[in-house]
């Protein structure tokens, strides 16, 4: 455990960011795993609602630092284009 005071400080802070960061990436986990099962049951019309969800959120776990942009931008391509294979 810490033992100056702003060193505990430090740890306390960690753990509320950690709390947040924890809730922000399950809520992303939980939208593309929406855009997923859309995709599996070749619901496009869903699986479009789904994503139009998951852009907004994905973004901003990457101006939260919770993402990388690069990881976002891959994420989002290839769900995109698998959106577009539905209607082939």
């Amino acid at each position: 455990m810490a033992n100056t005071k702003s060193a505990k400080k430090a740890y306390r802070s960690s753990e509320k960011k950690n709390l947040v960061n924890t809730a922000r990436v399950n809520r992303i986990r939980t939208h593309i795993k929406k855009v997923d099962a859309a995709i599996k049951a070749s619901d496009e019309s869903k699986a479009r609602e789904a994503f139009k969800a998951l852009e907004p959120e994905i973004m901003r776990g990457v101006t939260k630092k919770v993402l990388k942009l690069n990881t976002a931008s891959r994420k989002l391509t290839r769900l995109a284009s698998a959106i577009r294979k539905i209607k082939k």
